[in-house]
């Protein structure tokens, strides 16, 4: 019997080593290159210098004017942030407009003053940092005018609304609290994109709880790692709030940088 449980302590070893390079390889190869690779393109690409006094925040005019749209609509969008952090990072917010309305209502989280939610601060198709938004979800007609109140409650009742709330990373931050207006109406079924730095952080506290879409369910140690395994959402692995994944809906990869590539 000893000279068993001598033999096995050294192949338990060796599982563990294993173990551990399969995960560095990992780390490398899914977290680490895509990240590099994406600082390299992002310096190629784009004007890492613009500040915030001279971005451009104007409207990408792809939203009619409110009365020229008699309908109800609910979007999300989300746009690269400005400077070094767009490497790695996007801002997400959400706008809605309830049928008949004179005027679009956006809400976004910010961190640079007062209290994080802004209501209309930009156009509401507005660039971020002068990078074109992306819009990751959207509902109209008699579908959107039943949503409104739910998004509405959602967004009154963020708990990190007071001053001092803002925490850039791992959150809450500006995806923390789109994340949390999706998961309390998922049937926007949205995907924040995995570059949607802060998106995992736990609201309510919990390590273990239902996907935003409700289609699967997510595992979280505070927005520092993560697991999340849902129809919608995919399956995305969160490393210090870097995330990759797959897409199963729509098969494609998801990279940290680059968030999703389709297939």
């Amino acid at each position: 019997m000893q000279a068993l449980d001598f033999a096995a302590g050294p192949r338990t070893l060796c599982a563990m080593l294993r173990a551990t390079r399969f995960v560095r390889l990992g780390l490398l190869l899914f977290f680490a290159l895509p990240l590099a690779a994406h600082a390299l393109v992002t310096w190629q690409t784009s004007d890492l210098s613009i500040g915030w006094r001279s971005a451009d925040w104007s409207s990408t005019g792809t939203l009619p004017a409110a009365p020229q749209m008699p309908e109800a609509m609910v979007r999300i969008y989300c746009a690269p942030v400005g400077g070094w952090r767009s490497i790695f990072a996007v801002h997400c917010w959400v706008v809605y407009k309830e049928a008949g309305a004179a005027a679009y209502q956006r809400y976004d989280v910010m961190g640079y003053s007062g209290v994080p939610i802004r209501h209309n601060r930009f156009p509401p198709d507005g660039k971020w940092y002068g990078n074109t938004p992306e819009l990751v979800a959207e509902t109209t007609g008699t579908a959107a005018a039943a949503l409104i109140p739910k998004v509405k409650a959602a967004i009154a009742d963020y708990p990190f609304a007071g001053m001092g709330d803002y925490v850039i990373w791992p959150g809450p931050n500006s995806n923390t609290f789109i994340a949390h207006v999706v998961r309390q109406v998922p049937e926007l079924q949205a995907v924040l994109p995995s570059t949607a730095i802060g998106k995992d952080f736990p609201v309510d506290g919990q390590w273990l709880d239902w996907a935003p879409s409700r289609t699967g369910v997510t595992a979280s140690l505070g927005g520092y790692a993560g697991l999340t395994l849902a129809w919608v959402e995919g399956v995305e692995i969160n490393v210090l709030g870097a995330v990759a994944g797959l897409d199963l809906r729509q098969p494609g990869i998801k990279l940290p940088g680059f968030g999703r590539i389709g297939l």
